[in-house]
């Protein structure tokens, strides 16, 4: 049937009739219908008929409970961006550069950039020091020089966390460092005997994991700050560590160079085993990175070149679903928005992939290192950008530019 005319009694409704007509209607449908005059422009970009749809869409802000993680931004242009991310469509820029010595191996905690993304600043690690760069609010880009630097370790940054206006690092040197971002205040305590290779903080508690083997949990309360309340041995050298949502557990992805797996989950106030995840990792498969989407959803990626998805509702010994880097690399990072979308490194030619979790093969690849290799050591993304470090420098890619 015909659309109606602007002067149709249909669309002298109320709004909330109109509303829920509309709701009806998919993407391309309110395209059309905000071309028809000026009330039904305003109605058709009204956030809560794009809801619906944003929700199927990859990396549109929100999660798989329909949580917005991106609230001010209109969702009628974060559904737009997100066609962008699906088909690859991006202006890439490196916006820094750094010298540094080519690392060998994951084995090495130097020269290894590590980041995290909060609202206006981009906190990136290069040698000892963790430096804030404010982001260009009309583009892709930097400024060029940090708007503050937080230091304090005697060796190489290896991994630090941003939780509540506070950093948390581990160094090479063994020890760890918190910092408050708005303020001088700074505590540093010795930690372990090696390297501190991964740190997560919150709900007052600092879980660290290390090259000495070890897993241990700190308490941040006040007269009790840098103070161990437990120490795992993992018998295995420890490269990720995540905090459970529920701030219950904590998971660890150790080098797999022993009998037991690479993947297990602690409880944070014993300090005890709970459970080990898979049974059939190879020696050697070592996790170099984990991601707590939910309490029980839990991503983890490594030198076997497999992203795993586990449901520990469900299985603790198979995961649910998994995806094989098409390359044969090991994956260096990973990430998600909390719904459909996966973004990862890999260890060689700096490539990062986007997978929608709905289909089984990669979705999109992008080569952002040429003609050296180097991995991606950590990527972050917004909605609109992504970021990637790599050895010796920070590229975007911005999907606002179509």
């Amino acid at each position: 049937s015909r659309a109606a005319s602007p002067s149709s009694p249909l669309w002298a409704l109320p709004e909330e009739l109109l509303l829920l007509i509309c709701s009806y209607l998919d993407a391309q449908a309110l395209g059309r219908l905000a071309q028809v005059c000026r009330r039904l422009r305003f109605l058709s970009s009204r956030d809560v008929l794009w809801r619906r749809i944003a929700r199927g869409c990859l990396n549109s802000g929100f999660t798989q409970l329909g949580t917005d993680l991106a609230a001010g931004i209109p969702v009628k242009e974060r559904v737009k961006v997100s066609q962008n991310w699906r088909h690859g469509r991006c202006r890439r820029e490196t916006v820094l550069k750094w010298k540094c010595k080519q690392v060998a191996s994951f084995s090495s905690s130097f020269l290894m950039p590590w980041m995290e993304l909060d609202g206006e600043y981009l906190y990136l690690s290069q040698a000892e020091n963790i430096q804030a760069y404010h982001l260009c609010a009309e583009g892709t880009g930097l400024q060029r020089h940090p708007q503050a630097i937080f230091s304090g370790h005697q060796e190489d940054v290896c991994r630090f966390v941003l939780v509540n206006s506070h950093i948390v690092s581990g160094g090479g040197d063994g020890s760890i460092i918190l910092h408050k971002i708005h303020g001088s205040y700074s505590v540093k305590f010795s930690a372990h005997e090696q390297e501190v290779n991964c740190v997560d903080f919150q709900g007052g508690l600092i879980v660290s994991g290390s090259r000495d083997r070890t897993a241990k949990v700190w308490s941040l309360s006040a007269g009790r700050v840098g103070q161990c309340l437990h120490t795992v041995q993992t018998e295995d050298r420890v490269w990720s560590i995540a905090i459970s949502p529920l701030l219950s557990s904590f998971v660890t992805g150790t080098a797999c160079c022993g009998h037991t797996s690479p993947l297990r989950i602690w409880d944070l106030q014993s300090g005890q085993l709970l459970t080990c995840l898979g049974t059939d990792f190879h020696r050697g498969a070592g996790v170099l990175d984990v991601f707590y989407e939910t309490p029980s959803l839990l991503l983890s990626c490594g030198y076997d070149t497999y992203i795993r998805y586990w449901d520990i509702r469900t299985s603790t010994r198979k995961c649910v679903q998994e995806w094989e880097e098409p390359h044969d690399s090991a994956l260096y990072c990973i990430r998600s928005d909390k719904n459909h979308m996966i973004a990862s490194g890999s260890s060689y030619y700096g490539v990062v992939r986007l997978w929608d979790k709905r289909q089984t093969r990669c979705l999109q690849s992008f080569h952002l290192s040429s003609p050296t290799s180097s991995p991606v050591y950590c990527l972050r993304f917004s909605t609109t950008h992504l970021y990637a470090a790599l050895a010796s420098a920070l590229h975007v890619l911005d999907f606002t530019a179509s």
